[in-house]
């Protein structure tokens, strides 16, 4: 199932599922029974999760999905968005490259967060200011949506405290994440710099999440294109890891990392600039898009 959060007439936040090109407010037309909000329905647990699937089926209260606005699907974590560093090994190779270094391939998987103030949804405007940066740079990633939270999952339960998935761009700016002492936090953390969506596949319609195309489009021109089964740290590893000693929430969101083809690594290097559409692609899921402009 595809669950989408979008404003339609209103303009007030709903909760919904898109069955083919239409879209069930599920609020509605499951007569209040289940949850107007995302992490809400994740809460909620599995059985809420099959009503809401009877309530799609059933089809009542469908829009054409063409006339609604789509939201990121989360519109706004209650915590940062957890992420994945060098998470492929070809990204790491043409990172070391770069900077004329010995490729070392990391031991353990490396986190860092970005901010809620950074999601927006698909075809929102992803800004920068240029006085603050002028190297914004794309990557696309899969993204794990949390749905069972826990602390100290084993690997062999990880697929049990899993949602769905959905596709995120790790929009950076370059010249700050290297400015800064080597850390992230800040060239990841600039508003509107974690595009999201379009929507939440449940993970039932995910068989094999390590085994998807990924790709990334800067203006129609493939930048990326790889598959999740070259991920270093596979799903079991990556949030077993995460939640050693740290509770995972129902909807926390883990950005799964990026593979190569990221514009600073290029010869020479290429960054995104006002005008831009960007598309993130996960085969099984969709496709994220997004404008760039610049503010100020």
């Amino acid at each position: 199932m595809r669950l989408v959060t979008f404003r339609a007439d209103d303009g007030a936040a709903k909760l919904g599922a898109v069955v083919g090109e239409q879209v069930v407010d599920l609020g509605a037309a499951s007569g209040g029974s289940l949850p107007s909000e995302m992490v809400a329905l994740i809460e909620a647990g599995p059985a809420a999760l099959a009503r809401a699937r009877e309530v799609a089926q059933a089809g009542r209260g469908t829009r054409p999905l063409a006339s609604v606005m789509l939201l990121a699907p989360i519109p706004r974590p209650r915590r940062n968005v957890f992420c994945l560093g060098l998470n492929y090994k070809a990204h790491a190779a043409e990172g070391a490259e770069h900077f004329g270094q010995e490729m070392k391939l990391p031991e353990n998987p490396i986190f860092f967060s970005k901010p809620p103030s950074t999601v927006v949804g698909p075809e929102a405007v992803v800004e920068y200011d240029p006085s603050v940066t002028s190297q914004v740079d794309w990557e696309v990633e899969m993204t794990v949506v949390i749905g069972r939270g826990g602390r100290d999952i084993p690997k062999d339960k990880v697929y049990d405290h899993i949602f769905g998935y959905t596709i995120a761009n790790d929009v950076s700016a370059r010249d700050l994440q290297f400015r800064h002492g080597g850390q992230w936090f800040k060239g990841k953390g600039l508003d509107t710099f974690c595009p999201l969506g379009p929507w939440i596949v449940t993970a039932d319609e995910i068989s094999e999440p390590e085994h998807l195309e990924i790709m990334c489009r800067v203006n129609g021109v493939e930048k990326q294109h790889s598959n999740t089964g070259l991920l270093i740290f596979d799903i079991p590893t990556m949030i077993s890891t995460l939640s050693a000693g740290l509770t995972l929430e129902p909807g926390d969101l883990v950005l799964s990392g990026t593979p190569e083809g990221v514009g600073f690594a290029r010869k020479p290097p290429e960054f995104l600039q006002d005008g831009d559409t960007v598309e993130c692609e996960v085969s099984g899921i969709g496709t994220l898009r997004n404008t760039i402009r610049t503010r100020g």
